[in-house]
């Protein structure tokens, strides 16, 4: 799909140049009706996020429901099931080291080890969609609703639409936001909402909007509150040089009646997280992602500081992931800081642009007079570089890297797309619209690619993008195989033990050990291999279900029961009578 789209892309330049009033008649008409529902700026609004979500929906029978692949999703999981019962977190089990998997923590309390705004969502479509997968897809359409509202105050209102729709074809319906249960489209509403505000803030001092604000924020910070901190000075800043103006102009009441609602909403907030973290952890500065890091991790999250000291870990798997696989880019890092940057930038612009939104910008190449320079560039345009840039520079100096964890600047990344197109769509070659074509063609082959994606499954073919680096239509990684045990024990009758036994060399991100918030009660319960002494303590804890071994390195993949020598054996040596 990317050569697909990279090829089409460069297509359309071409074409731009030499006939670029072909599909005129066509399109012209399209966008005076797109027009007149853009005027209708809270119907647009409800369009877009509507259109995400039917999307989605419509391509259930080529995508259905994902099962969860990486060890991150079963956590974020963990955590709706949770928050579904009731609870902030559960207690600690008494097997718990059985139960030991990555990100999640078990002492002093068993809980993911993320902050919280994902697994809400989650836990709502759990509640009221059965399952959290409706959670991810309502986050999704909400997204791309505000990314269209706060395009509103940045664009106007016919750029609005035409970036909110571009966001739901290029996210809603195939990227990984969407499709998985890592998360990005919750951040990324918080930061459409902070930055939708601001500028509505300052021409209209509403508490609607300052409540807004305030919500995005809340968000931010108890989704991705590391690369949200970075996100929020240009913006705090900006707010604070509004208001201090505001206040020598002799206006303060005016400003008040915004400052006032978002300092009330951020409060509530900063209650909340520290609520949740005493819960949590038992201290209310202390995150439970803080308790995991100190628990297993080696690599130190930041490439100047020194590895930690190893931990003695319970399981090779353990291990295997935070002793060696988290050491990998650290190490890279420190071989190569300037490659790692090359990389990270990289995989933001295949995940955000890839060569179809970036068609705008090599436009202005060829669009912008002789001598521009930043000088000339707008103040809107400057700021949303600059909280653009804020959010990179969080991304270069952690260790850490995936498209998600820039989700609160896609926003402000649609904005300085629309904002290229409105440049170059007055653009002309020899007298000719050749900008009107390549605007058009933005639109028009976003659609296109959909289409296509949506009818090589059709067809029964594949789709060749690797799972990295992730655009808006790779294909997500699915642990299909923990799904079947899963299925396949559910329609047996009773109760089910599962010790999952690895070979050396697998993989840690394989999520097989994770369980429900209430692992007693559980029809499944998934743990650890520790040899036949420690097995049989947890086969005595969970008498009467039935008990077996998954290899899921083996061969064919075996599901077997228990062995009775296994049990036996180790019955034998602790002298304990069958």
């Amino acid at each position: 799909m990317l050569i697909i789209e990279l090829g089409v892309t460069l297509l359309a330049l071409v074409v731009a140049f030499v006939v670029p009033k072909v599909g005129s008649s066509v399109l012209a008409p399209i966008e005076r009706k797109l027009a007149w529902l853009a005027h209708r700026r809270q119907l647009a609004v409800l369009v877009v996020g509507g259109t995400s979500l039917a999307l989605r929906a419509a391509v259930l029978p080529i995508l259905p429901i994902p099962y969860p692949g990486l060890q991150d999703e079963f956590s974020y999981q963990l955590m709706a099931d949770t928050f579904a019962h009731g609870r902030l977190t559960n207690p600690t089990h008494p097997m718990w080291v059985h139960f030991e998997t990555l990100f999640v923590i078990h002492r002093p309390s068993y809980c993911s080890m993320y902050y919280p705004a994902q697994g809400m969502f989650l836990a709502l479509g759990q509640l009221v969609g059965r399952h959290p997968f409706w959670g991810v897809w309502l986050s999704v359409g909400l997204m791309c609703s505000a990314i269209c509202w706060m395009l509103q105050a940045w664009v106007g209102p016919f750029w609005a639409l035409i970036g909110g729709l571009l966001s739901a074809i290029r996210i809603g319906a195939f990227s990984y936001w969407d499709n998985s249960y890592w998360g990005g489209a919750v951040t990324a509403l918080g930061g459409a909402l902070v930055l939708g505000a601001l500028p509505r803030i300052k021409r209209s001092q509403r508490v609607r909007d300052a409540l807004l604000m305030g919500a995005g924020f809340a968000l931010l910070a108890t989704s991705r509150p590391y690369e949200s901190l970075f996100f929020s000075v240009p913006v705090f800043t900006a707010l604070g040089i509004w208001m201090w103006r505001r206040a020598r102009g002799g206006q303060r009441q005016h400003w008040l009646q915004a400052a006032f609602p978002l300092a009330l909403v951020l409060i509530a907030t900063a209650g909340f997280l520290l609520y949740y973290f005493w819960r949590t952890t038992g201290n209310p500065v202390l995150p439970a992602y803080i308790v995991n890091l100190r628990t297993y991790a080696v690599n130190p999250n930041f490439a100047w500081l020194p590895l930690r000291p190893a931990p003695q870990y319970h399981h090779e798997i353990i291990r295997s992931h935070w002793g060696d696989w988290d050491i990998r880019p650290y190490d890279m890092i420190r071989a190569h800081p300037i490659v790692s940057v090359v990389v990270k930038v990289l995989m933001l612009w295949f995940f955000y642009l890839g060569p179809l939104l970036s068609l705008p910008f090599l436009a202005l190449g060829f669009a912008l007079p002789y001598g521009t320079s930043l000088k000339d560039v707008g103040a809107k345009t400057r700021f949303l570089l600059l909280v653009c840039a804020a959010n990179l520079i969080a991304m270069f100096l952690a260790v850490p890297d995936n498209p998600h964890y820039a989700a609160a600047v896609t926003a402000a990344i649609y904005t300085l797309v629309l904002m290229a197109m409105q440049r170059i769509r007055r653009w002309r070659h020899n007298s000719m619209p050749t900008g009107v074509f390549l605007v058009r063609s933005v639109a028009v082959l976003a659609v296109v690619l959909l289409v296509l994606r949506i009818a090589i499954p059709l067809f029964g073919l594949s789709i060749r993008n690797p799972s990295a680096p992730w655009t808006w239509a790779s294909p997500w990684n699915q642990l299909r195989a923990r799904a079947r045990v899963e299925n396949q024990l559910k329609a047996e009758s009773g109760k089910h033990l599962v010790i999952v036994h690895y070979n050396p060399g697998h993989d840690p991100g394989e999520g097989w050990v994770n369980n429900r918030a209430d692992i007693d009660k559980s029809k499944i319960v998934w743990a650890q291999d520790m040899g036949p002494e420690e097995n049989l303590e947890l086969i005595n804890y969970f008498k009467g279900r039935n008990i077996w071994l998954i290899q899921p390195d083996v061969n064919p993949f075996q599901v077997t029961p228990l062995p009775d020598d296994q049990e036996q054996a180790a019955r034998t040596r602790l002298g304990i009578r069958k």
